[in-house]
């Protein structure tokens, strides 16, 4: 295993955890923010759009993650790129969409839902 592989496996983490929000999303039938919406990344995209995007980045991280290298599920190298590309992508995505869906100031405590 080289350098190579490990940058490999932590952005095919951080295109997984892309792929969720996005795919969810267009699942659901919700409309959510995509590149391609207006403005990009803060307008929102069509359910059909936002399936497309989450089953492009699925793709894109599968390549990372078990095209490049030698893929090896129980190796310790593999598990911390990865979950590291990951946990990371997903606080960037949390404070992301926060912004546009309340997510970066949750309701009080006995507020009216």
């Amino acid at each position: 295993m080289n350098w190579i592989h490990l940058v490999s496996w932590f952005f095919g983490g951080a295109f997984l955890a892309n792929a969720v929000p996005h795919f969810v999303s267009g699942v659901m039938g919700r409309a959510f923010q995509t590149p391609f919406a207006k403005p990009p990344g803060e307008g929102l995209s069509s359910s059909t759009m936002n399936v497309l995007w989450g089953g492009f980045n699925l793709v894109v991280a599968w390549l990372l993650l078990c095209r490049v290298g030698s893929a090896d599920l129980f190796s310790m190298a593999y598990a911390v790129s990865t979950g590291l590309g990951l946990l990371l992508m997903s606080l960037i995505l949390a404070r992301q969409f926060g912004r546009f869906n309340g997510g970066n100031a949750p309701l009080e405590p006995g507020a009216g839902r």
